[in-house]
Parts: structure tokens; sequence; C-alpha cells
């Protein structure tokens, strides 16, 4: 029998007071997939009135982040100048390059009634001859992205080519992207061919070629075969993944690179001042970190 899947990540559940991430990567058996090199599920949850998320600024070197939501509003500033509210179904694909900082905060209107918080964020690694690029900003709003439905099946296309559809999104190297929604009894074709993929479970139940998905783990699948994804009482899953990168990447707190004497040089330049900071959002920082939450493993 031809294999399905090749490892199921579990997730690391961090609570945050009010609301759960789930991180499956970095994990300790498998760092990347694609050029997905950090992939957290936010919530679901509702906040009490009056809270907030309240991300203050912090840095970003040889990345690229990648915010979508289900539910709820974050306000992103960032050392370009911008300004932008994410609501859901957008997408907003923060490239640091070089370096940039940024902050994420719930928006004022969103607190007083208690904010929603459901969504996905995930960073990407860049390719070796990217990773020193000009920082940039890219908002892509819900109804530019393509939304391919039928027979109970809705697939909106985050980044990537796939399913007929094209995702005016940037890639920075081959990227596959989707949020798959399954009604009771739906049963869809996973026919994408990427070097690396994976399906993560939000909620309800999957089943692929016949073999159960677990809630908020990161399922890799085997290269070229494409399996069979149904689901009985409805389900919700995101598919990632791309071509492999080109060599490993090492990750500390949140800087990301193929160098880690790179790494160094930017937690000096964070502890010296060195990053500009978002121009309305510069009156408080996140310190580095003596022992950061996201790590390479070896």
């Amino acid at each position: 029998m031809e294999q399905t899947i090749l490892q199921s990540i579990a997730p690391v559940t961090h609570d945050l007071g009010g609301f759960k991430v789930h991180r499956t990567l970095p994990s300790k058996q498998r760092t990347m997939v694609g050029p997905f090199i950090f992939f957290d599920q936010m919530g679901p949850a509702r906040l009490s009135p009056g809270q907030g998320i309240d991300v203050r600024p912090h840095p970003h070197i040889n990345l690229a982040t990648v915010t979508f939501l289900f539910a709820g509003a974050i306000d992103h500033r960032d050392s370009l100048g911008t300004y932008q509210r994410i609501e859901p179904g957008a997408v907003n694909l923060m490239t640091a390059g070089r370096g940039i900082a940024h902050s994420e905060r719930s928006p004022g209107d969103e607190r007083a009634a208690g904010p929603n918080l459901d969504g996905i964020q995930t960073w990407l690694a860049l390719p070796q001859a990217k990773e020193e690029m000009d920082p940039g900003f890219e908002h892509v709003a819900a109804e530019r992205l393509p939304l391919v439905e039928g027979d109970g099946v809705r697939l909106r296309l985050i980044m990537g080519d796939g399913f007929g559809e094209h995702s005016p999104v940037t890639q920075h190297s081959p990227t596959i992207y989707a949020a798959i929604e399954l009604a009771p009894g739906a049963v869809m074709l996973v026919d994408h061919e990427a070097d690396e993929r994976a399906l993560y479970l939000l909620d309800g139940d999957a089943i692929v070629d016949g073999l159960p998905l677990l809630p908020q783990h990161l399922t890799l699948l085997a290269p070229g075969h494409l399996p069979l994804l149904s689901s009985a009482s409805g389900a919700r899953l995101m598919l990632c993944g791309g071509a492999p990168m080109d060599g490993e990447r090492h990750v500390w707190w949140n800087f990301v690179s193929s160098r880690r004497d790179r790494i160094n040089e930017a937690k000096r330049a964070w502890r010296a001042g060195e990053f500009v900071l978002p121009p309305d959002d510069h009156d408080e920082f996140i310190p580095l970190p003596e022992v950061p939450l996201t790590v390479s493993y070896p």
C-alpha cells in the first residue's frame, strides 16, 4: 500500500492568559515544510471586555511573516511606516529581509466588547539569495484571494498556484498555502504535487486516505501522492508547503537565517537599539530574551 503520511507533529501549546497558541514548527521532529519554518494557531478565543493582544515592537531578519485570520482583527505597524488593520480572510505578508521591526495589537474598537482571536501566523524562510533583500509589506484583501468551491468544499488559496487558480500574494520561493473548509460528508482530492506538503486540522474531524488526522497536529504528506481528504461532521484545515529550501536554517527567538553569525549580529543590533522601531509605536519594545521560546533544534 502506498504511504500517505510521513509524520505527524504534535504542538507545543502556550497558554498566554485568555487564549492559547499551538505551535507545530519548528519542532524536534522537523524544522521546515517547504519554506514554512514557524506555524502557530492563535485561539480560537474570546477575550474579556477591555482586554486585547499587545505584541510590542520586536525584530525579524531573513524571513517573511504571513498572518491570516478567521475571526477578530489585528493592527499591524512596522518600521517602514506601515499601518494596516487585518481582518478575516485577508493576508498580511511582511518580508523582513535584512531587518524590520513591527507590533501587533488588538484595535481599540475591538477591545470594548472583548476581541475575538482566531487565526494562523506563519514564518517563511527566504532563499539564501533573498535573505538580505529590502524589507517590505504587502496586504491582500480577502476578495482578491481565489476561492474554489464545490461539493461541500471551500478552498481559499492564500499563496501559490494550485487547484486551477493563482494567488496574487508574492512568493519568494515556490509555496502552496490554502485554507480548506469541508462540510459534513465532503470529500476532496489533495491535488497538489508540491515536494513538501502538510495538512493542519484546526477543528472538526478529517480523514486522509482512511487515516484520521489529529487536531492541532501538522501532518506531513508523502511526496508524489495525491491523497483523498474527507470529513464526517465537517472540518477546517490548512494546507501548507512548497519546494524544499536551499539548505538548513537556524532559528533563535524572532530571527531566522542560514548563518548563525547573522543571527548573532541581529541579537547584538537589537540589544544596541540599532533597529528602527515603528514610527507610531515606539514607546516600548520587547527586550532580547535570555532564553527564547523559539530556538533551533540540533
